[in-house]
């Protein structure tokens, strides 16, 4: 697996309301569509919205790097500088996400799987 971005997350709190702007912008249906989450995939990404981003911190859209290992990934970034925001964690769809800070404190969002 090499490393790509591969999601990106936007904070929303009005989860019914910010649906049709990105089917707009997307040109496409959900692909989940809950009350905690919707996402949609286009040409390879994922695109999703997550009513409960404000309150995990999230400021603004969050992008996450593909990664093959996180747990090893949160380990090399801590070493070189990064801090821990949101340890590795198990998102289902086995997805394993984590974000840590940059020395800047700007977030790096990593995902395995």
């Amino acid at each position: 697996m090499t490393i790509g971005l591969k999601t990106v997350l936007y904070p929303v709190r009005d989860l019914a309301a910010a649906k049709p702007v990105f089917i707009a912008l997307l040109g496409v249906e959900p692909s989940m569509d809950a009350s905690y989450y919707v996402g949609f995939d286009v040409a390879g990404e994922h695109v999703g919205l997550d009513p409960n981003g404000h309150a995990k911190g999230m400021t603004g859209p969050q992008a996450f790097w593909r990664v093959p290992d996180a747990a090893a990934s949160v380990d090399e970034l801590v070493a070189a500088g990064g801090t821990v925001r949101q340890p590795a964690q198990d998102v289902g769809g086995g997805a394993i996400t984590a974000v840590i800070d940059d020395v800047d404190g700007n977030p790096i969002g990593i995902i395995q799987g």
